[in-house]
């Protein structure tokens, strides 16, 4: 039997192009359901935030890879101290990756609170936030809080508030100033394809990576 190479050829490049469409389409499909669902939930205006007791600040490093300084944190530790001195929270999640002994984001930000004013005290550190559904899962299962606002650039906290609101918590999100669009380009191209990622960890049951003991917020 002889095989046409040429009609294989193109049936697999119009294969490929239809998924391709498919994959474009249900990532803007994803990012559309999670910013449209969040929308009431996530702002920048601390005067319409109901008072919570924890905050969960979602870690990033105080300094990128070349050295020089990671606006993404610095405005999260602005936005975060704000939040504590409006009176909104009195306690402080640190949630973020501490998987390398020199590499340890919620250490980096308690330092970063305490250095505003912050009491040590009211602070708690997750070490174990890998990824923003680590540290939605976690707030709930390990530091036992239903309801908490996250603190975050804005396009990272629609996902997180998302992920904590199918979870079945009722999660706000304050939004810290956003880096320039030249500097965050990269992040938030990765951010829109990470929204796809959401649904599908939804569909397989996805759970964080470690659970472990309760923390008892005091």
């Amino acid at each position: 039997m002889k095989i046409n190479v040429k009609n294989m050829i193109k049936k697999t490049f119009l294969y490929g192009i239809f998924f391709c469409v498919l994959c474009l389409l249900f990532t803007a499909f994803a990012n559309y359901k999670i910013e449209n669902s969040t929308e009431e939930f996530v702002t920048d205006n601390s005067d319409i935030l109901p008072t919570t007791k924890v905050a969960v600040v979602l870690g990033t490093a105080p300094n990128l890879v070349s050295g020089y300084q990671n606006y993404y944190f610095t405005y999260r530790i602005e936005a975060a101290t704000k939040l504590y001195q409006s009176g909104k929270v009195t306690h402080f999640i640190l949630s973020g990756d501490h998987g390398r002994k020199n590499y340890n984001e919620p250490e980096a930000m308690k330092q970063a609170l305490i250095k505003n004013g912050v009491p040590e005290n009211v602070i708690y550190l997750d070490y174990a936030g890998f990824r923003t559904l680590d540290s939605m899962i976690r707030a709930k299962e390990i530091f036992g809080q239903n309801e908490f606002i996250v603190v975050s650039q804005e396009f990272h906290n629609q996902r997180a508030v998302y992920i904590a609101r199918q979870n079945g918590m009722n999660a706000y999100g304050y939004n810290a100033k956003d880096v320039n669009k030249h500097a965050g380009l990269k992040t938030n191209i990765r951010e829109y394809f990470a929204r796809t990622k959401v649904f599908i960890d939804c569909f397989l049951g996805i759970q964080p990576k470690f659970l472990g003991e309760k923390i008892e917020i005091i």
